[in-house]
């Protein structure tokens, strides 16, 4: 049976969370995130019943960017699968570091952060999981002239 919730569908019989069984999530809608980049659900506590982790598909329009932001209390580890991305971090995000394809890139709790797809033409995409069962409830958006 395929559940259909909104953004995501889930071949489970149930939604259960102390469940034995395999979920598998076909996300078929994108939702925007509070960081204004458009997301793909994958695994979540509300699509698979996760206690510690999510998982997501995140695409990066040409020339396109995230609002300045960092997780709050959850690590964040990221697959570029296409694109090369420019991510401005740390404090002012006066840091900066450029991803390729194929690079695995990891960012600590609070630390703030904002991607830049470096291409005109071509979207970036990447997978993205958190050691937070949550999408976007812990994700806190960054003022420049800000400290948290």
């Amino acid at each position: 049976m395929t559940v259909n919730n909104d953004s995501f569908s889930q071949t489970s019989e149930t939604l259960d969370h102390n469940s034995t069984e395999v979920v598998t999530i076909r996300p078929d809608t994108e939702t925007m995130t509070r960081q204004q980049l458009p997301y793909f659900v994958g695994i979540s506590q509300k699509t698979a019943g996760a206690k510690g982790i999510s998982m997501n598909f995140v695409i990066i329009p040409p020339n396109g960017t995230a609002k300045p932001h960092y997780h709050r209390d959850y690590e964040t580890a990221i697959y570029l699968i296409k694109g090369r991305v420019e991510t401005r971090y740390g404090k002012g995000l006066k840091k900066s570091v450029i991803n390729e394809a194929g690079d695995f890139i990891f960012i600590p709790p609070g630390v703030p952060h904002q991607p830049y797809n470096l291409s005109a033409t071509e979207p970036a995409h990447a997978l993205v999981s958190r050691n937070d069962p949550n999408e976007q409830e812990n994700v806190v958006l960054y003022e420049l002239n800000h400290e948290h």
